[in-house]
């Protein structure tokens, strides 16, 4: 029987491993293209994820889950990948992952809104900061600046709304989760068929064709091993560990995402990009703080 803190500190490597996964989709997408690569990854991570979690036999799955959170898990990967992925730089790319992790608060604010949880007055600035972090994250060397915001956006509007499309996405599939899946865990069949889509979708664009190179298969590696063994070693923590501990560790992702973007990417970041963060990350923190502890509190799927 594996002891609790050692299970602890299996999933906390899943928190580091996730932290990486912007940086290194991105160098992947550099080097492969943006669907190419990301199809790459997602095929790998697909037979990762079977070595690891395995793949359950379709009846031990209720249908809801597997239909709603099968196309909304699906959708949210397509969006969160190919969002880094179609970024102009590394700069951008980092920018947008900070969307990406509005999620946490969404998570929240959506299971007080559909599911009647009660929350105490912190919810109002967790509610508030993550949406003026990401204005100051936006802004660039301006900070909080509107005009800045609108013309980074402008800038490659793709990118930045598949990655709030994905964060209110993956807000959604965290309820749909707590409702439906029971305690099972489909991961690895929705991540087969993430990488089908991209595949096709592949087949589909006049992308150039794959050129391998050795940076990029170690990073092909890296970013896949990140999601396979990322969810590996979450569920053993969320089984095993202490939940309180990694379910706050997990607030501070976009801190450690930005940190690692950066030194990967080697791109350095504004004081106002990391003002913005710190706001996002205390936002999701002060709406965790709102519910922790209030009758009817439910755990959430982290990513």
């Amino acid at each position: 029987m594996m002891s609790k803190n050692k299970a602890t500190l299996i999933g906390l490597m899943a928190v580091l491993l996730w932290s990486s996964l912007v940086g290194t989709i991105r160098i992947v997408s550099e080097n492969w293209g943006a669907i190419g690569g990301t199809a790459m990854i997602y095929s790998l991570a697909s037979i990762l994820l079977l070595f690891t979690v395995g793949l359950n036999k379709m009846h031990k799955y209720l249908l809801p889950y597997l239909i709603a959170g099968g196309i909304l898990f699906v959708s949210y990967e397509l969006c969160f990948s190919l969002s880094i992925a179609f970024a102009n730089n590394g700069q951008q790319a980092i920018e947008v992952s900070m969307l990406n992790y509005l999620w946490p608060t969404l998570t929240i604010l959506f299971t007080i809104l559909f599911n009647q949880q009660k929350a105490n007055f912190l919810i109002i600035p967790g509610a508030v900061l993550p949406v003026i972090g990401i204005g100051w994250v936006l802004g660039g060397e301006q900070g909080f600046n509107v005009l800045s915001m609108l013309n980074n956006i402008k800038d490659n509007p793709l990118s930045y709304f598949l990655a709030l499309i994905g964060a209110c996405i993956w807000a959604t599939y965290c309820l749909i989760t707590v409702r439906f899946a029971k305690g099972k865990n489909a991961v690895t069949l929705f991540f087969l068929i993430t990488a089908i889509i991209l595949w096709a979708k592949y087949l589909m664009t006049d992308e150039s064709t794959l050129t391998w190179s050795y940076q990029a298969v170690i990073y092909l590696f890296l970013a896949s091993a990140a999601i396979g063994f990322g969810y590996a070693a979450w569920n053993i923590g969320v089984l095993h560990g202490n939940v309180t501990l990694l379910a706050g560790a997990s607030y501070f992702i976009p801190i450690l995402s930005a940190s690692l973007s950066a030194l990967l990417l080697n791109t350095p970041l504004s004081l106002s990009f990391w003002q913005g963060t710190a706001l996002v990350t205390l936002g999701a923190i002060l709406c965790w703080l709102a519910i922790r502890g209030i009758k009817n509190t439910r755990k959430f799927s982290d990513h």
